[in-house]
């Protein structure tokens, strides 16, 4: 899956000539945290988030009135405070990637870039709405964390019992086990039973760190 597939198009965005006190009310408005900022070409000038807002808040130690700090609030713009080096990403790039990116710069959206122009943004509410998808959530199922050797066959051994079962494989993610020569992978089944998911890994060559039914 690619960014594309996820990322919320035409996102909501403002001039960098908009007051703060404008974009505030655009973010209640519309319910969001980050606002990208475009130039009269399209292109990306910067974003502007609720952190940022609350950085350009006068101090609760300041000595002038309310009507002194609507007043110089009203002069501040966008481009004054939004964060100007943004990290951005393609609609062509994997999601994972994506994700990493987010974490490693401790980020929480990308701006979707394509020829310069801006055509989306990936949040990472996106990502939980893909986490929850990738799990199978919404399923009704039999869930199992199960510990293999690390080699090949291990997902088609079990896939072919629960198959023989009538059992249907809704998710399946594996992931690294922090030990050498073993792989966890998560899986959810539909149409079978509990006891006969136990069974069928009981004779297997499988370690279950968890087995439940949500």
């Amino acid at each position: 899956m690619v960014v594309k597939d996820v990322m919320a198009r035409n996102p909501v965005h403002v001039a960098p000539e908009m007051t703060l006190i404008d974009a505030k009310a655009l973010m209640s408005k519309k319910n969001i945290s980050k606002l990208p900022v475009v130039d009269r070409n399209g292109r990306l000038a910067g974003i502007l988030t609720k952190n940022d807002l609350a950085k350009a808040a006068p101090s609760d130690a300041t000595t002038l009135d309310m009507y002194e700090i609507g007043y110089l609030l009203s002069k501040l713009t966008v481009e004054k405070i939004m964060t100007k080096k943004v990290v951005t990403v393609s609609e062509s790039e994997v999601v994972e990637e994506a994700a990493r990116i987010m974490v490693d710069n401790q980020i929480g959206c990308l701006p979707v870039i394509k020829d310069g122009i801006l055509v989306g943004i990936v949040t990472e509410s996106d990502l939980f709405h893909l986490f929850t998808n990738m799990f199978g959530a919404r399923h009704k199922g039999v869930r199992a964390i199960i510990s293999a050797r690390d080699k090949p066959g291990q997902i088609a051994l079990i896939a072919e019992k629960i198959a023989s079962l009538g059992g249907n494989i809704v998710s399946l993610v594996t992931h690294e086990s922090g030990e050498a020569g073993i792989r966890r992978f998560t899986i959810k089944i539909t149409d079978v039973a509990l006891e006969q998911i136990k069974s069928i890994l009981a004779n297997c060559d499988f370690t279950v760190d968890d087995i439940r039914v949500v």
